[in-house]
């Protein structure tokens, strides 16, 4: 009985902790459509979230669509495939490691930087002074974030497939030995509008995770400074596990036969 007991609290604990999730992400956008907004705070969280995760993104993309135009070199001269390189390259960076990966460094990033600024505030009773002043913290603190980064997660996602693409160009001109036009033709043939589209959506759901958990921790953080830096782990895994489980819902939606 022992043991059913403990799969039953298990069971209850995870539950209860969807469920409080659930209300929290449903409270957060429902502030996020209603006024009044905070527009000065949006506009410093676009620059923190968009403006400073754009070196970490571009080095990412860069490096991924070098190592994967090699690697595609590789394992296609077996089959004297190399000509179809930059399909590979652009069908990979658009749909899946652009905004996957781009994700990812952005939930290292913002998501332990939202639950330590919130969970610090938290910790520290600002929240509760807030809402002492008649200022809802979920219009304040937890709304601009969000809509930041829905909005600029596709934006970067942008900028990491144009370097992503240009990484493996430069690997397939200077490595590979193709041709400038062969190249570009290729990969501009080979693009189809809903590979691009299908990351965009990818990357505004991702942001919305990523904001959404660092917020989420942090705001229910407590413990001093041990419970914020608890919940900076706890944001950056579960917004890194939503960020890959996510990705597979939506390919199955785009992409499933």
């Amino acid at each position: 009985m022992a043991f059913l007991q403990l799969i039953g609290r298990t069971l209850l604990s995870f539950l209860a902790a969807t469920g409080r999730l659930a209300m929290f992400a449903l409270t957060a956008l429902s502030h996020c459509v209603r006024p009044p907004f905070y527009f000065r705070n949006l506009g410093a969280q676009l620059v923190e979230i968009g403006y400073y995760s754009l070196p970490v993104v571009g080095l990412t993309a860069i490096f991924t669509g070098m190592v994967l135009a090699l690697q595609s070199y590789t394992g296609f001269a077996r089959f004297n495939a190399e000509s179809t390189i930059p399909q590979v390259v652009v069908v990979s960076i658009t749909r899946e490691l652009g905004p996957v990966l781009a994700g990812l460094m952005v939930a290292g990033r913002v998501s332990s930087a939202n639950a330590a600024e919130v969970g610090t505030m938290r910790v520290t009773e600002q929240i509760d002074a807030l809402i002492t002043l008649a200022t809802d913290p979920f219009k304040y603190l937890i709304a601009p974030r969000i809509v930041a980064g829905i909005i600029a997660l596709p934006v970067l996602v942008l900028v990491a497939d144009t370097i992503g693409i240009f990484g493996g160009y430069l690997v397939g001109i200077y490595k590979l030995d193709f041709t400038a036009a062969t190249y570009l033709n290729n990969t501009i043939s080979f693009m189809q509008p809903m590979d691009v589209v299908s990351g965009l959506v990818k990357a505004a759901v991702f942001g919305f995770l990523i904001t959404l958990m660092g917020c989420y921790h942090g705001y229910h953080s407590s413990g001093g400074a041990q419970g914020v830096g608890a919940a900076t782990t706890n944001a950056v895994v579960s917004a890194s596990i939503l960020i890959l489980s996510s990705n597979y819902l939506i390919t199955e939606l785009f992409f499933a036969r």
